[in-house]
């Protein structure tokens, strides 16, 4: 048994139990903090909160569950002592007039507060509901969302600066980019939270941020842009060293937290959640970032739990800046289409992958990624790695699509030939990913749908103590979103143009014709 310490502020410490379990610890415990009974968890990843600065803390970790009086600190599982961060002062919202009552129009004050924080500082956002329009982040503070206290985000878009796609240098020989739409430099609403430029941030707390999203506003016709494409509910674009932890994000008009090239950003025990009919509105969408930790988070949403992306042609030609070094661990991903999903934006190229240790349910694929033809020689996708994972009743647990049908042009003869094309600087493409130490029950659709370029075959596809299980009743769907495929349910593994196949010790139960269906595979090494 172990207890370790993610993170620390002034205010909050993160903690991991090293139990064995996902998400959840395979039974309760209690946290003592200085001796004294904190709290029962049985989540891996577990956040103690009202530290005060710069003090001296030990966290003893001890089995029993709540309710037991008997539960001592006096032998402990495990122990770790630290000392909180400084803090330079604390503004309180509402000495500056914020009223908190839902009603007020309280975007000022807030966002007074975060200017005139000195370095070092506390935001202090107290219980209560803030009423407000867009806020803008600033470098080198801390934010504190307490418990019970909500951000409710206006919905007039006339509350809402627009942020232009590219602004021109002077002398026309750089630009400024600020808005984005689906990979492209499009003008976006700022978000409910927008940081740009900003480092040194933190965002912590056990409150929310509500963005306020339905079908009477942001949800309705969300493809279409009126005055500008949809606000995220937290934007933040070329960005370093921001933390958010604990704090609920909901009802985002767009994707809920959209880190736009940024780098060394970590997310801890937050809670991501929006309704499964509504639109776009993926959890986490690191596009072109380097170095995200992401640990102990639950979503459930209505697309993406997690989408990796990295922009269109033009930002990629433009600024080759990857999506890389990415780190997923003890979530719980529920009820959105993907629950790890690389592209289909992803022109800069996506690599150094690792999704361990999660749970998978009710997602449409576990993993899904999403490439074309034409999104360039730059669209490289290598070194994905899953391993440790559970899923239940996630249709097709391993997708991997090189003909995505979006776009404009996504049904195009060009997009969807499956005849070999030549490669040029359109053609995208596609490492080697391994699965390991998986079980998948109640599946619907396919165990796993790997479909590679013709010109530019998968490189390989390793997949090593493979459990999958179907449904007794098994949904009908298509597994990948591509032409030219059908509808089917209890399907094996359908592998075409990939390389080099690796299957040890996988087994499959309760699927229906073949259990491995391959085409154009060039090498298969099978041990089951």
């Amino acid at each position: 048994m172990e207890l370790r310490l993610l993170k620390k502020n002034a205010r909050f410490a993160v903690v991991e139990i090293c139990d064995g379990g996902k998400y959840y610890t395979k039974k309760d415990y209690h946290l003592f903090l200085n001796g004294k009974d904190y709290l029962v968890t049985d989540k891996v990843i577990t956040s103690v909160y009202d530290l005060k600065p710069g003090n001296d803390y030990s966290l003893c970790l001890c089995e029993g569950a709540e309710g037991c009086e008997e539960v001592t600190c006096s032998d402990p599982l495990a122990t770790i002592e630290f000392t909180t961060c400084e803090e330079s002062v604390t503004v309180n919202v509402r000495d500056l007039g914020a009223a908190g009552d839902g009603k007020t129009d309280d975007t000022a004050f807030l966002q007074a507060a975060i200017m005139i924080c000195p370095e070092g500082g506390r935001v202090l956002i107290p219980e209560g509901t803030y009423h407000t329009g867009p806020l803008f982040l600033k470098s080198g503070i801390n934010i504190e969302l307490a418990k019970g206290a909500e951000i409710l985000a206006d919905t007039k878009r006339d509350a809402f600066p627009k942020l232009p796609g590219l602004i021109q240098s002077y002398d026309e020989k750089d630009e400024y980019n600020l808005g984005t739409w689906e990979g492209n430099p499009l003008p976006m609403f700022a978000g409910i939270v927008t940081g740009l430029n900003v480092s040194d941030v933190t965002i912590y707390g056990q409150g929310t941020i509500n963005g306020n999203a339905s079908d009477e506003n942001w949800w309705n016709d969300p493809k279409k842009m009126v005055g500008a494409f949809r606000p995220r509910l937290v934007f933040l674009s070329h960005c370093k060293d921001v933390t958010i932890q604990g704090i609920t994000l909901k009802n985002s008009p767009s994707w809920t937290l959209h880190p736009y090239y940024s780098d060394s950003l970590e997310f801890y025990d937050m809670v991501i959640e929006n309704p499964a009919d509504s639109p776009n509105t993926d959890g986490l969408d690191p596009e072109s970032c380097n170095g995200v930790k992401v640990m102990g988070i639950r979503f459930t949403l209505g697309d993406d739990c997690i989408a990796i992306k990295s922009g269109k042609i033009y930002m990629a030609k433009n600024h080759k800046k990857s999506s890389e070094n990415i780190h997923i661990r003890q979530c719980l991903m529920e009820n959105g289409h993907g629950a790890v999903t690389v592209g289909s934006e992803m022109a800069g190229g996506i690599k150094n992958i690792t999704v361990e240790d999660c749970i998978f349910r009710r997602t449409d694929r576990g993993l899904r990624i999403k490439t074309r033809r034409g999104r360039g020689r730059d669209a490289v996708t290598d070194n994905i790695v899953f391993r440790n994972i559970d899923m239940d009743n996630v249709k097709t647990p391993f997708v991997v699509n090189a003909f995505y049908f979006c776009d404009p042009d996504g049904k195009t003869g060009y997009v969807q030939s499956r005849d070999p094309l030549p490669v040029d600087d359109r053609t995208p493409s596609i490492g080697k990913f391994v699965f390991e130490n998986i079980k998948a029950e109640n599946c619907h659709v396919a165990a796993a749908f790997f479909d590679g370029l013709p010109e530019e075959k998968i490189e390989e596809i390793v997949l090593s103590n493979v459990q999958i299980s179907f449904a007794e009743n098994a949904e009908t769907d298509r597994p990948a979103m591509s032409e030219g495929v059908e509808a089917c349910s209890k399907k094996g593994i359908f592998a075409r143009n990939v390389k080099k196949l690796v299957l040890k010790n996988v087994s499959i139960s309760g699927y229906e014709g073949e259990m491995i269906e391959k085409t154009g595979v060039d090498e298969t090494d099978e041990d089951n």
